[in-house]
């Protein structure tokens, strides 16, 4: 009976699921190196003509190098630990999913078109799709005591080999008063504090290279006047899709041909569809940022600019691209400009805001 009774309390017992401080950046960062990597093959196959590999009877699609790549980050992930191993895994998963999606319309047809028109609408849900379960991974539920634990204790460990660089030193150290003050176990978050003291420093990779190219880039461009000016002209240019929209959804199609007047307004395509829904997407996170910005010194229109900003950047180019070609580079280079200039803006007032609660916590 006793034997019983712990074979029910064994199966009562359930492994938490712990969520990764890092994982919904990773899923963004995976997301946008497939994407990039998908507009940078169509735009390669196009200037090269298509051209085939293997010769003869064969042909080597770029799907099957997609393939390799994804199963060579999961071997990574696997066998190494850290954030190098990480970041590499991530950037290897992105690209190999880029390269396999590119191809997904010889897979959805009996033919093997790779021109196949909807081709683009599929790629523009899987991306979606990706970044939505990301967000609501991340935002279904503030982290838990033995989350933030979890996730310092990683940070630590990490550090026992190769050191830690600022930037993970400080989120450690938030993760553990974040802890601390939602009920962990004081020992528990002494111990690791323990380890991460221990830790030596390091600097990181990504930041030398951050910093080498913030020196060669000119001080406007690097200005938060830089990054609202190409904000504004980002959610202007979604509102002129937006109106066009409204227009054809209203008139179901328009041609006027006179002397004097000559207009001719299409009806709207899947395809023109899914662009106007990625504008208005694009101008209801956009335009509220922007004016919330004016009135309040929080970062959280800077996010929300930053997710406006990769909406209209990346899923709109992947539609954009596959009905106008190299026309949608324009709103692509906007966006990726507006993307870059924002993030630089967030990690320079994140930088600063830890600075000074670091000064305040010194003169207490």
């Amino acid at each position: 009976m006793a034997i019983m009774q712990r074979g029910a309390s064994a199966r009562r017992v359930r492994t938490p699921i712990v969520r990764s401080a890092d994982g919904t950046s990773s899923v963004e960062s995976f997301v946008i190196a497939a994407v990039a990597t998908i507009l940078l093959t169509r735009a390669y196959l196009e200037l090269t003509d298509y051209p085939q590999v293997g010769g003869g009877s064969l042909h080597i699609a770029h799907a099957l190098w997609g393939g390799a790549l994804m199963m060579t980050a999961l071997v990574v992930g696997w066998l190494f630990l850290g954030v190098g191993a990480r970041s590499s895994a991530v950037l290897l998963g992105g690209v190999g999913f880029g390269l396999f999606l590119d191809e997904v319309g010889k897979f959805v047809t009996k033919d093997n078109d790779y021109f196949y028109g909807p081709s683009a609408e599929i790629m523009y849900v899987t991306v979606v799709l990706v970044l939505v379960l990301g967000r609501t991974v991340r935002d279904v539920r503030e982290p838990t005591p033995r989350e933030c634990l979890a996730n310092a204790a990683a940070i630590a460990s990490e550090g026992l080999v190769g050191g830690v660089p600022d930037s993970r030193r400080e989120l450690a150290r938030e993760l553990l008063d974040r802890a601390r003050t939602t009920g962990a176990d004081p020992e528990l978050v002494a111990s690791i504090d323990t380890v991460l003291n221990r830790c030596v420093p390091a600097r990181s990779r990504s930041a030398r290279w951050r910093a080498r190219f913030a020196r060669t880039v000119p001080s406007f461009v690097t200005s938060t006047r830089w990054a609202i000016a190409l904000s504004w002209l980002m959610v202007l240019t979604a509102s002129a899709t937006v109106v066009a929209g409204i227009a054809q959804l209203a008139t179901g199609g328009l041609v006027i041909e006179r002397d004097d007047l000559d207009v001719t307004l299409d009806r709207m395509t899947i395809s023109g569809g899914i662009l106007w829904v990625t504008a208005c997407a694009t101008v209801a996170l956009g335009l509220p940022s922007l004016i919330a910005r004016r009135r309040t010194a929080s970062l959280w229109p800077l996010h929300r600019l930053r997710s406006a900003a990769m909406i209209y950047a990346l899923l709109g180019a992947l539609v954009d691209f596959a009905e106008s070609g190299f026309a949608a580079l324009t709103n692509l280079g906007i966006g990726l400009l507006t993307l870059a200039a924002i993030s630089h803006r967030i990690t320079v007032e994140t930088a600063r805001g830890s600075a000074a609660t670091r000064s305040a916590a010194v003169r207490l």
